[in-house]
C-alpha cells in the first residue's frame, strides 16, 4: 500500500523556464538509466524478494524513494516549459510548434503532453520495462543497481554542468548526492553477500560440472599483449579458487563443424528439392 505526501522530497523549481533543457531532463526521467528505470528495478526486485526481509525491506525503501525522484523530475520539466515554446527563438518563427523544432526542444512536449514531462527519454523514445533487471539473486540483482546508479548519476553530472539555472543545480545536487548514497547502499549489500557465498553469480552451480581450465585462463584475443599486464591475467582469483593464467595465443578446441544436408522441402542447398529431378537429361 501506498501514500502519496504533497510535499516534494526536495525543491524543484527553476530560475526560469528553458524548453531545451527540459528535453534534456527527459533522459534522466525516462531513458534507460533514468528514474523511472531504477524506481520500476527497485520495486519489482522487492516486490518478487524471497530472502531475509531485510533485503526486501531496504528494496522496497529505495524504490519508494525513486518514485519521489520521478515526481520531482516531472515537476522540474513542467515548470521549465513554463511560457513555451514561442519565446525561444527568432521572431521570424511565429508558429510556437515551428519555434519548438527550431529551439531545439521536443515537439510533444508542446503537441502530446501539454508542456508536462512524459515517460519518455530525450529524444521521445517511449520508457521500455526492458530496462530493468529483476532476476531474483541478489547478488546479481544488486550489482545490476550498482550499475543503474553509477550510469545515472553519470549522465546526472554532466546535466548538471550543462546548465547555470541555480535552481535547477539546486535539484541535481540533492540527487547527486542520493546517487552517491545508494552506490554505497548497494556496494555494502553486495559485500555482505560476498561474504556469505563469495563473488561468483551464482554460486550454487557445482564447480566439478564446469570446464576447470576455463574457469581461470585469460585468453589473448586481440593483437598485442597489453591485456596481459592487467590484474583480471596474472595473480590470485578474485572468488580464491586458484590464480589466473594467460594465454598468449588460443588455440581452436572444437573442430571444423560440419552440418546434415537439410531435407529436400527446406529447400537450402542448391540442387535439391522435390521438384528438381532428373536435371540434365533430355
Amino acid at each position: 500500500m501506498f501514500f502519496h505526501i504533497k510535499e516534494l522530497q526536495f525543491r524543484a523549481k527553476p530560475e526560469k523556464p528553458d524548453p531545451v533543457y527540459a528535453r534534456k531532463l527527459q533522459e534522466v526521467l525516462g531513458g534507460q538509466f533514468g528514474e523511472m528505470s531504477v524506481m520500476m528495478q527497485y520495486l519489482f526486485q522487492g516486490f518478487n524478494c524471497r530472502a531475509e526481509q531485510k533485503y526486501r525491506d531496504m528494496l522496497l525503501d529505495i524504490g519508494t524513494e525513486e518514485i519521489g525522484h520521478v515526481e520531482m523530475l516531472c515537476t522540474m520539466i513542467a515548470q521549465l516549459l513554463d511560457g513555451a515554446p514561442a519565446d525561444q527563438v527568432d521572431e521570424a518563427a511565429k508558429d510556437p510548434l515551428i519555434a519548438s523544432v527550431l529551439g531545439g526542444m521536443n515537439p510533444q512536449h508542446a503537441i502530446v503532453s501539454g508542456l508536462g514531462a512524459a515517460p519518455t527519454d530525450s529524444n521521445g523514445f517511449p520508457w521500455n520495462s526492458r530496462y530493468i533487471v529483476s532476476s531474483g539473486h541478489l547478488l546479481a540483482d544488486f550489482r545490476a543497481n550498482l550499475n543503474a546508479e553509477s550510469q545515472g548519476l553519470l549522465q546526472v553530472v554532466r546535466l548538471y554542468e550543462q546548465t547555470t539555472d541555480p535552481g535547477v543545480r539546486d535539484m541535481l545536487q540533492f540527487m547527486i548526492s542520493r546517487d552517491i548514497l545508494h552506490q554505497n547502499q548497494w556496494l555494502a549489500a553486495i559485500e555482505e553477500i560476498e561474504a556469505i557465498d563469495g563473488p561468483i553469480a551464482p554460486a550454487s552451480f557445482p564447480r566439478e560440472l564446469t570446464v576447470e581450465p576455463a574457469t581461470r585462463q585469460f585468453m589473448n584475443f586481440s593483437a598485442g599483449e597489453e591485456s596481459s599486464l592487467g590484474a583480471w591475467a596474472n595473480g590470485p582469483l578474485p572468488d580464491g579458487t586458484g590464480n589466473f593464467e594467460y594465454v598468449p595465443k588460443p588455440q581452436a578446441m572444437g573442430g571444423v563443424p560440419v552440418l546434415n544436408t537439410p531435407a529436400d522441402h527446406q529447400h537450402s542447398v542448391p540442387g535439391t528439392g522435390p521438384y528438381v529431378v532428373n536435371k540434365g537429361k533430355a
